[in-house]
C-alpha cells in the first residue's frame, strides 16, 4: 500500500529519469565547459572627457527670469538654479583650470532646458556634470536622480511575487537574479571583449534555461521536458532570425545609439541583433514549453488511460490557444518599445510599402516574425516530447 502509495506521488521511473540524464548531462556540460572558455576578463571603460565629471546634488532655490526671446523647446522657462552638491566624482581636470568640487558646496546652475531636459524644482535630488572651462568650472543638471525610488519599486514588486507566489515567488526572484547575472556579467561584458554576440547570447541563454528553469520550476519531469522543448526551439528561433537578417540585409544600425556601439566599441551589430533576438525569444519560449509541459502531465493524471496521441490532441488544443494571445503580446511589446521609431517612421514616410520596407521597421518585424515561428514550433515540439513522457510513465 505504502509503495503503490509513492509511486502515485512521484510517477516517475528510473528509466525515464536516466534518459533524462543522457540527455541532459552532455548539455550541461557543453554549456558550462563553453561558459569557462569564453568568460571575459575586465571590461575596459571608455575614458571621460578631461576635465568632465558627474555630480549629485540637491535644488535649494530656483530663481525664474523673463527669457528675453522664445525658447524652442521650454521646460524650465529661464533662470538658474542652486543646487547643493552631495557627491561628486575624481575626474582629470586636464589643465587644472577652475577649483576642485566639494561636498557641501552651493553652485549655481543655468535652469535646463530643450528635448528631454527633466523639469526640477526646490528639493528634488538631480545628476550634474561639471567641467572645467577657462572662465571656471561650469555645472549643468542633465536629469533627476532616481536610485530610491527604484528601490522602492524593486521592493513593491519582490513583496507582490512574494505574495502571491511564496516559496515560488521567492525561486522566481532568484531565478530572475541569475538571470540578470549572466547577462551582465557574461554575456554583455564577453560582447564587449570581442566575442561574437551570437555566441555568447547561446551560451548564456543554455545556462540560463539549464539552471534558472529547474529553479523556478522545481526539479522534476515536467520541467525536464519543457528545459528541452525551450532548447530545441531556441535552436531553431536563432537558425531563422540568421536566415532573416542575411536574406533582408539587415545591418543592425538603425540609429545613434547602435551606430555608437558598432562604431565606438567595435561591436558586431548584425550579430548584435542576433543576440537580442534569441535573447528576447526565451522568456516566452520558458512560459510556453513549461505550459505545456505541465498540462500534459495534469491531463495523464487525470486519465492514466490517455495514450500518446491522446494527450498530445488534448494538449495541443491548450497550446492553440495559448499561442493566440501569446502572438499578440509579443506584437504588442515589440511595437511599444519602437512607438516613438514607428511615429518618426510613419511621419516620413508616404506609402505603407515604404513603412514596412524601411530597416528599423523591418528589423522589428525579423524580431516579431522569428519569434512567434519559434514560439508556434515550441508547442509541437515541447507537447509530443512531454505526450510520449507521461504515456511511458503510465505504462510503468
Amino acid at each position: 500500500m505504502g509503495g503503490s502509495h509513492a509511486h502515485e506521488a512521484h510517477p516517475e521511473s528510473v528509466r525515464m529519469r536516466r534518459w533524462a540524464l543522457v540527455v541532459l548531462v552532455p548539455l550541461a556540460l557543453v554549456t558550462v565547459v563553453a561558459m569557462v572558455l569564453l568568460w571575459p576578463g575586465a571590461v575596459e571603460r571608455e575614458d571621460q572627457t578631461p576635465g568632465a565629471g558627474q555630480a549629485r546634488g540637491t535644488v535649494v532655490s530656483v530663481d525664474e527670469v523673463t527669457c528675453s526671446e522664445e525658447l524652442a523647446d521650454e521646460v524650465n522657462g529661464c533662470g538658474t538654479a542652486t543646487v547643493e552638491v552631495t557627491e561628486v566624482t575624481e575626474v582629470d581636470d586636464g589643465d587644472d583650470q577652475g577649483d576642485p568640487v566639494q561636498v557641501g558646496e552651493s553652485v549655481e546652475v543655468a535652469l535646463p532646458n530643450g528635448p528631454g531636459a527633466p523639469r526640477i524644482d526646490v528639493g528634488d535630488d538631480v545628476l550634474m556634470i561639471h567641467m572645467a572651462t577657462p572662465d571656471g568650472r561650469t555645472f549643468d543638471v542633465v536629469d533627476h536622480q532616481r536610485g530610491a525610488q527604484m528601490w522602492v519599486l524593486a521592493a513593491a514588486f519582490a513583496l507582490a511575487v512574494v505574495a502571491f507566489g511564496r516559496w515560488r515567488g521567492v525561486t522566481s526572484l532568484a531565478g530572475l537574479a541569475l538571470t540578470f547575472a549572466v547577462l551582465l556579467w557574461f554575456v554583455v561584458p564577453g560582447i564587449l571583449g570581442g566575442e561574437s554576440p551570437i555566441v555568447m547570447a547561446l551560451v548564456g541563454s543554455a545556462f540560463i534555461v539549464l539552471s534558472v528553469m529547474y529553479l523556478t520550476h522545481g526539479i522534476g519531469m515536467v520541467t525536464t521536458v519543457a528545459m528541452l522543448g525551450t532548447i530545441a526551439s531556441l535552436a531553431l528561433t536563432g537558425a531563422l532570425a540568421w536566415l532573416a537578417v542575411e536574406g533582408l540585409h539587415l545591418t543592425g544600425v538603425t540609429d545613434d545609439i547602435s551606430t555608437t556601439v558598432g562604431m565606438d566599441l567595435g561591436v558586431d551589430m548584425r550579430g548584435l541583433l542576433l543576440a537580442g533576438i534569441v535573447i528576447g525569444s526565451l522568456g516566452v519560449l520558458d512560459d510556453v514549453t513549461v505550459t505545456q509541459s505541465a498540462t500534459v502531465a495534469e491531463l495523464a493524471r487525470a486519465n492514466p488511460a490517455y495514450g500518446t496521441g491522446h494527450l498530445y490532441r488534448a494538449a495541443a488544443r491548450v497550446g492553440r490557444a495559448h499561442i493566440a494571445s501569446v502572438i499578440n503580446t509579443i506584437i504588442l511589446a515589440y511595437a511599444g518599445s519602437t512607438l516613438p521609431l514607428l511615429v518618426l517612421i510613419v511621419a516620413s514616410n508616404p506609402s505603407i510599402a515604404d513603412v514596412v520596407s524601411d530597416q528599423v521597421l523591418a528589423q522589428e518585424i525579423v524580431r516579431s516574425a522569428v519569434a512567434t515561428i519559434g514560439l508556434i514550433a515550441a508547442v509541437p515540439l515541447t507537447t509530443l516530447l512531454a505526450a510520449v513522457v507521461a504515456a511511458r510513465l503510465a505504462r510503468d
